[in-house]
């Protein structure tokens, strides 16, 4: 499955390279159209990150959202649309799901108030979390999950994680290898090969590096549920409809 990828700030679709908001890249395109069109050439999912409500949940852009996802349903498509930026309480999730989200991403706050990831998905049902655990691996193959946007290591691997929260119920997981979110050199796919061996009960996401066809059919023997994809369809490298007839997973 393919899904296009957003990130915005104040209203506008932007890339940051690496997680860095001193490397960002803004794009002259309407984010409601843009959604839109994405859900109109076959795009069944959809991940919004919302960059200003990373930076100050007061300012989360929500009447947006809610203005993309309005718009997203008037073409009559059968859209879910995912998204992050700055989980901190559950009020944030409560926002979210009233501005149309279906599922809520949640990231650095798995690592620092676990117990909190606990009490929602015991409370809302895995079906409306994602985990988003963006990785450093070192020189020994050790998965450490970074947190503050990318900034700090947190010293807490992928397996803690999932062993911690797995028996809560946790099914979907969108998975970052930080060295190759926007570079669209491909993905990580001995990663996602190995993540998808050791827990196949999660519905593994891929991000970061997709910038043609040929990384998306790279990951196909991977058997990954997604493949997030975003600087490489604002650039032009190719459109939903291709991605889709080059996943295997449709």
């Amino acid at each position: 499955m393919i899904i296009p990828a957003l990130d915005l700030i104040d209203g506008e679709v932007v890339r940051l390279y690496q997680g860095d908001y001193a490397q960002q890249t803004s794009y002259q395109f309407s984010p409601v159209e843009l959604l839109t069109l994405y859900a109109e050439q076959g795009a069944t999912w959809l991940h919004l990150v919302d960059l200003t409500g990373a930076k100050d949940p007061a300012k989360r852009q929500l009447s947006l959202i809610t203005k993309m996802m309005s718009a997203v349903t008037a073409t009559g498509k059968q859209v879910g649309l995912q998204v992050g930026g700055g989980i901190r309480q559950e009020q944030d999730l409560i926002d979210l799901f009233n501005a149309g989200a279906t599922r809520v991403v949640i990231g650095s706050l798995a690592v620092k108030q676990p117990e909190l990831i606990e009490q929602w998905l015991t409370k809302y049902g895995s079906e409306k979390i994602v985990l988003a655990l963006d990785l450093n691996i070192d020189s020994a193959g050790n998965k450490h999950v970074a947190v503050h946007g990318w900034q700090e290591n947190s010293g807490v691997t992928i397996e803690e994680l999932l062993t911690r929260f797995i028996p809560l119920g946790l099914k979907h997981v969108l998975c970052t290898d930080i060295s190759k979110d926007g570079t669209l050199t491909g993905s990580n796919v001995e990663l996602y090969t190995d993540l998808v061996q050791a827990w196949p009960q999660i519905q593994w996401q891929s991000s970061g590096g997709i910038g043609s066809l040929a990384d998306i059919a790279a990951l196909n023997p991977c058997h990954v549920s997604g493949v997030i994809v975003g600087r490489a369809l604002l650039e032009g490298k190719f459109d939903v409809v291709e991605a889709i007839a080059c996943s295997q997973n449709g």
